[in-house]
């Protein structure tokens, strides 16, 4: 199988301009970024959460995970500004649609009950965001070296001016979305 981005070249743009009824070809929608984010609101209480939540999020990735830190002090939460409290990836080209390969063909068949993803996650300008509750369903993660399973969202920003365009671009790459 070759990759997403050679069938993009190839086959899936000429699809969805004339599915699309666009004549420049510079309007044609692209996956600009992908970026995937994890969450640690137990890194106040144990900070070394963080670097193993860092190491898988690298292993799923295959590229470095950054520490993202706290903005602002919430004293409710005993967070104080500088604090760890998550990590995040961003994938831009070749490594980009390796993951969205990876994601449709292996993950995403791996979730329990899974009947497809809600395409209530557009955000009105061409971006989709959706969560997963397990991260163990990818498959360089190995369960029994895990302490804990972690959600993760991923948010894929496209090149679309709106909802509709960007759902048929997801829809040609082949994201299985819930049938209504």
């Amino acid at each position: 199988m070759g990759s997403l981005k050679e069938l993009y070249d190839t086959q899936l743009k000429t699809e969805l301009q004339q599915k699309l009824g666009i004549k420049n070809v510079m309007e044609i929608p692209r996956i600009e970024k992908i970026v995937l984010n994890m969450g640690l609101g137990e890194a106040v209480q144990n900070p070394k959460v963080v670097d193993q939540a860092a190491e898988e999020l690298t292993r799923i990735a295959g590229q470095k995970a950054i520490v993202t830190r706290a903005k602002k002090s919430i004293a409710t939460f005993k967070l104080r500004q500088g604090m760890p409290i998550g990590v995040c990836v961003t994938l831009r080209h070749e490594r980009m649609y390796d993951f969205l390969s990876k994601l449709i063909n292996i993950a995403l068949p791996r979730v329990r009950d899974f009947r497809g993803i809600s395409a209530k996650g557009f955000d009105g300008r061409g971006n989709f965001s959706m969560g997963i509750t397990e991260h163990i369903i990818f498959p360089e993660i190995d369960y029994d070296t895990i302490e804990k399973i972690r959600g993760l969202n991923i948010t894929i920003v496209t090149s679309a001016k709106n909802d509709e365009y960007a759902r048929a671009l997801l829809d040609a790459f082949g994201i299985p979305f819930r049938k209504k």
